[in-house]
């Protein structure tokens, strides 16, 4: 009985811990450009962690490069809302999710290892369409109001 009780406290801190666990990592930041988390505002700095939920915004000469855990990157450009939504990543099975949403401005992508093992995975969202992506690169555009 202890040892079943040992086992599921251990497994339930392994689950914490993961939940715990950065989406991914600024590696660029230039400019105006902060982080939004749970209602406060902190500037992108180069090494700063990037949580699930967590925004970026760039100011007119902001840009930001991020690297998430699974090697997905991406390039937010000046005058930029970006959100991510979800993200989760099994770095032994290479399964999970990420939903992002731009708001406004200019995101690049280059997908990483979850679009190529989970197809259907990756989403990106802006005001008017979504982008479902099976590994690839692209740029998103989106203007104030479209």
């Amino acid at each position: 009985m202890q040892r079943i009780i040992a086992t599921l406290a251990a497994s339930m801190a392994l689950l914490a811990n993961a939940a715990e666990l950065p989406a991914g990592m600024i590696k660029t930041a230039k400019g105006v450009a902060a982080i939004e988390r749970e209602g406060k505002k902190t500037p992108a700095q180069a090494g700063a962690a990037l949580m699930a939920r967590d925004r970026v915004v760039t100011g007119a000469d902001g840009s930001v490069g991020i690297t998430l855990r699974d090697e997905t990157l991406l390039a937010v450009g000046p005058n930029s809302n970006v959100w991510l939504e979800k993200y989760a990543f099994d770095p032994t099975s290479h399964e999970g999710a990420l939903d992002a949403t731009v708001k406004k401005g200019t995101l690049g992508v280059i997908s990483g290892k979850l679009s190529k093992q989970s197809p259907g995975a990756v989403q990106f969202r802006t005001p008017t369409s979504i982008l479902g992506v099976r590994g690839t690169e692209f740029v998103i555009d989106v203007k104030d109001g479209e």
